[in-house]
C-alpha cells in the first residue's frame, strides 16, 4: 500500500508514494519524519521470541503500542501465543488484522462489544477480557443471554492506589467464583499489570498475590490456567515469580510487553530487565525522528522542527543522538539535550548545529510515538525504504 500527500513526512504533491528503493534524505520526505531501523525491529523481535521460549513463557505483546498489522503478523510468525489489546475497538482491529487470538487486558463493560466478540468466538476466534467486580460479571451475564458461545475472563488482581484489579485474594476468589457461576463465561485464570509499581519488591509483592489467587481459583477453570502480567520494565521479576508455581501446578504464563518491538533511546533503555540481566538478550532502539534546525536565535539554544505532535513527552523528552549536516556527514550529538516541547518545535540545549542540519531524535516511551503517525516507513540500515508500517489507531 502507497502513500500520498495525506501521511506526515511524505512529500508526494501528486500520485501515490509505493516502497522500493528510496532514500531517505534524497527521497520524497520532508521534516518532520519517524522511521523504523529494519533490522532493530526484526532484532528486538526475535531477542523476546528468544527469551519467552528459553523461559518456557507465552508471549502476547501489547498491540496498543503499535497498532500495526504488520508487525502483529511479524511477531505472531516468530511464535507469539496472541496480541494484547486496551479496548474494544483496538480488539475490533486485531480481528479485522487477522489475529487468531486476543486478549483484551482490561475490563469490559459495553455489552454491545461483548455481543460482539461472543459472535466472533462461535466462529473460531479465542478472545479474552478482564472482570475484577461482581458488577462486571453481572454486565457480561445480561449482554451474553441467549448466546451460544461462552466467553473467556481473566479475573484481575490489581494494589492500593493502582487503578483496576481486586484489591485482594478474597475479593479475586469472590469475583472468580461468580464467574465460574454464570453462564456464559469461562474462568481462564488470572492476572495483573506491575508496570506502575516503584520498584522490584512491590513487583513481587503483586504477583505472589496473583499466585495465591491462582492457587484458590485454578480449580474452577475449565481449562490449562492463565497467569499473565509483564509490562515492558519487569518481565523478569514476572519470570522468577510466575514459573516456579505454573510448572509446579501445570499453569501458562503469558507475558504481555508491548514496548519491546521496538523499544526507545529513553525509559525503557534504562529500565528494561535487560541492563539488569544482559546475558539474557538485549533489545535496541528501532524508532528514530529526523526534523530540521529551524533556527539558533540565541547561544546555546537550537529550534528543532518537532514537537508534541511528533514526539512522546509523557515518559522523557525525545533524545538528541546525531546531526547530519549539509553535505551528508553525521556526528554524535553528545551533552546536547532538549528541555521544552511546543506543538511543532523542540528547544536543543547545548548543541553545535547550523540552520538546516537535520537532528536525529530518539524517542522516550513508544507507546505514544506510533500513534502520532499514520505510517512510518521501515529503512535498512542505509536508509532506503523497504516497507511502511501502517498504523490504525
Amino acid at each position: 500500500m502507497g502513500v500520498d500527500w495525506r501521511v506526515k513526512g511524505a512529500w508526494v504533491p501528486e500520485g501515490a508514494l509505493a516502497p522500493g528503493g528510496q532514500r531517505l534524505f534524497d527521497g520524497p520526505f520532508t521534516w518532520p519524519v519517524m522511521v523504523a531501523k529494519r533490522s532493530a525491529v526484526d532484532a528486538n523481535i526475535a531477542t523476546m521470541a528468544a527469551y519467552c521460549a528459553r523461559h518456557g513463557v507465552d508471549f502476547a505483546p501489547h498491540g496498543k503500542t503499535t497498532m500495526a498489522p504488520s508487525l502483529f503478523a511479524a511477531q505472531l510468525a516468530a511464535g507469539a501465543w496472541g496480541i494484547t489489546v486496551a479496548t474494544g475497538n483496538q480488539a475490533l482491529a486485531a480481528r479485522r488484522f487477522g489475529v487468531p487470538r486476543v486478549l483484551l487486558a482490561n475490563e469490559v463493560l459495553d455489552p454491545k462489544v461483548l455481543r460482539w466478540a461472543a459472535g466472533e468466538v462461535a466462529q473460531g476466534w479465542e478472545f479474552l477480557f478482564y472482570v475484577d467486580s461482581r458488577a462486571g460479571v453481572d454486565v457480561a451475564a445480561r449482554a451474553l443471554s441467549g448466546e451460544t458461545s461462552r466467553l473467556r475472563v481473566l479475573v484481575e488482581v490489581g494494589f492500593d492506589g493502582g487503578r483496576t484489579g481486586c484489591r485482594s485474594v478474597t475479593d479475586a476468589v469472590t469475583v472468580a467464583r461468580a464467574v465460574h457461576d454464570t453462564d456464559g463465561l469461562e474462568l481462564a485464570g488470572v492476572s495483573a499489570f506491575e508496570g506502575m509499581l516503584p520498584d522490584e519488591a512491590a513487583v513481587r509483592a503483586l504477583l505472589r498475590e496473583v499466585v495465591a489467587a491462582a492457587t484458590e481459583v485454578a480449580p474452577w477453570c475449565s481449562n490449562t490456567p492463565i497467569v499473565s502480567a509483564g509490562g515492558s520494565a519487569y518481565f523478569d521479576t514476572v519470570v522468577d515469580e510466575l514459573t516456579g508455581p505454573a510448572a509446579e501446578h501445570g499453569w501458562r504464563v503469558v507475558l504481555r510487553s508491548g514496548a519491546v518491538v521496538s523499544h526507545d533511546d529513553g525509559f525503557y533503555s534504562s529500565h528494561t530487565p535487560f541492563r539488569r540481566r544482559p546475558d539474557d538478550g538485549t533489545l535496541t532502539a528501532a524508532l528514530e525522528v529526523w526534523a530540521q534546525v529551524l533556527s539558533t536565535p540565541e547561544p546555546g539554544l537550537s529550534i528543532v522542527g518537532a514537537g508534541k505532535r511528533d514526539l512522546p513527552f509523557d515518559e522523557g523528552m525525545p533524545v538528541p543522538l546525531r546531526v547530519r549536516t549539509a553535505d551528508g556527514a553525521l556526528r554524535q550529538m553528545d551533552g546536547a539535550h532538549i528541555d521544552r516541547l511546543n506543538d511543532q518545535h523542540a528547544y536543543l540545549r547545548g548543541a553545535v548545529v547550523a540552520v538546516g542540519d537535520l537532528v536525529h531524535l530518539g524517542i522516550s516511551h513508544p507507546c505514544t510515538a506510533f500513534d502520532k503517525w499514520r505510517v512510518i516507513p521501515v529503512v535498512d540500515d542505509d536508509y532506503r525504504v523497504v516497507d511502511l508500517i501502517h498504523t490504525y489507531f
